[in-house]
């Protein structure tokens, strides 16, 4: 039987070991490759978290990535306006737009769809964090085909060690619980997710036109 002190050990190495790209089947690239998309237009993400701060969080802090990558991106901000001055309120209706009709109107080769599964802290006895999950897909604009899908996680509780023992371990949890209800610790990790989601990796995109990589993957 462990006792208490190994449980959390052990809690705090699966915690970190979970902080990665979730594992995926070998994406086939072909028609990725084909499309040869050059701009994306991001949606605001779906949210099935309970956070309602979870999907312009994440909105947020997808841009960079994606221009990393050598893609233009359709300024997210801009776009979001312009679903809703066109009677499409929310994230929901924003994923339900025709693809003819966001090629009309922003000339976009390609969008990408996320859903934001995890968002925010979570507590137990001897740990507490914070932890950001979503899914993507990118779909071309003119044909409707899937080009990609992929998903990623990120978790503040990576990376760290329980050495001040159990009572370290329970003040740092609820020191860290506090503070994410005070706040929005969540930005942070979301900004790791986006990284893992949407930069070029294994099974993750493929280089932009705009890259000097471009072709090279």
């Amino acid at each position: 039987m462990f006792s208490i002190l190994q449980r959390s050990s052990l809690i705090a190495v699966m915690l970190a070991l979970a902080g990665c790209v979730m594992p995926q089947h070998d994406i086939d690239y072909t028609a990725y490759r084909q499309s040869k998309p050059r701009s994306i237009l991001v949606l605001p993400p779906l949210n099935t978290s309970p956070d309602i701060r979870a999907s312009y969080s994440l909105l947020s802090t997808v841009t960079r990535p994606l221009a990393e990558a050598g893609y233009y991106v359709f300024p997210v901000a801009l776009v979001d306006q312009t679903f809703k001055e066109n009677g499409l309120l929310n994230p929901g209706e924003m994923h339900q737009a025709p693809l003819n009709k966001i090629m009309e109107v922003f000339g976009a080769d390609a969008t990408l769809y996320i859903t934001v599964t995890k968002y925010g802290a979570s507590y137990t006895i001897l740990s507490s964090e914070v932890r950001v999950s979503a899914e993507a897909k990118l779909v071309d604009n003119r044909n409707g085909q899937l080009l990609w899908q992929g998903a990623a996680t990120a978790s503040d509780a990576e990376g760290q060690s329980n050495s001040g023992g159990l009572v370290g371990a329970l003040i740092s949890a609820v020191i860290r619980q506090v503070v994410s209800n005070i706040g929005d610790p969540g930005h942070k990790v979301a900004a790791r997710t986006s990284v893992r989601l949407l930069s070029v990796r294994q099974n993750g995109l493929l280089y932009g036109p705009r890259s000097p990589n471009y072709e090279v993957n």
